[in-house]
């Protein structure tokens, strides 16, 4: 890992997604959660503010040494049970149903096998637990998909792989997910970048 993904693309993904203006669909995101939860993409920890107080344990995913330097300072400001646990969101050092529910936001899009990272969490919830998550991704505007297609390859190199043209509804599903809440819109910002999707999705009892 180069200095720039080690120094500057954290940065960069601290400034891009740690906008006022994403507080609001966070907080959508993690509104409901309960009991023990894994985040995959910790980030920053640009969540942890928003937990709810029924949340007991965060287990925090998160490859990026220089986001886990960042978050330091958040986690020294809360009280809220935190415990790294694992560097790979396609490989989680988890038991089978040990968690009552998952969190992401923004991290679909990098994941470089999101059907392999969420076959993960689907193993590693309870039976009727919940994925919450939040998202941007492939736009319903046929010409903004135009441009997020011709953008894609561009954003892969500068944004540590993300992608502009994921469905993370499609990809629960297909992970076995059963999506009970979807809101799909775009945000403010740039279009293609901006369409977001906040949601819900369970794992069948």
């Amino acid at each position: 890992m180069g200095f720039y993904e080690r120094r500057v693309l954290p940065r960069f993904v601290e400034l891009t997604c740690g906008q006022k203006g994403f507080e609001k669909w966070r907080r959508r995101a993690t509104e409901g959660l309960t009991g023990e939860v894994v985040e995959i993409g910790f980030g920053s920890g640009l969540n942890l503010s928003l937990y709810p107080p029924e949340v007991s344990t965060i287990y925090a995913v998160e490859p990026s040494e220089g986001a886990r330097r960042i978050a330091r300072r958040r986690l020294d400001a809360t009280s809220a049970n935190v415990e790294f646990v694992g560097l790979d969101g396609q490989s989680l050092p988890l038991d089978d149903a040990s968690c009552d529910a998952a969190l992401c936001t923004f991290t679909l899009c990098t994941i470089a096998d999101p059907a392999r990272a969420l076959s993960e969490v689907l193993r590693v919830l309870r039976p009727g637990g919940s994925l919450h998550f939040l998202e941007h991704g492939r736009a319903d505007d046929p010409g903004v998909v135009a441009w997020q297609r011709r953008l894609e390859p561009l954003q892969r190199r500068v944004a540590g792989g993300c992608h502009l043209t994921r469905v993370p509804d499609e990809l629960a599903r297909a992970a076995g997910f059963e999506v009970v809440v979807s809101h799909r819109k775009f945000a403010r910002g740039p279009k293609p970048w901006s369409f977001f999707t906040v949601g819900i999705a369970t794992k069948p009892a």
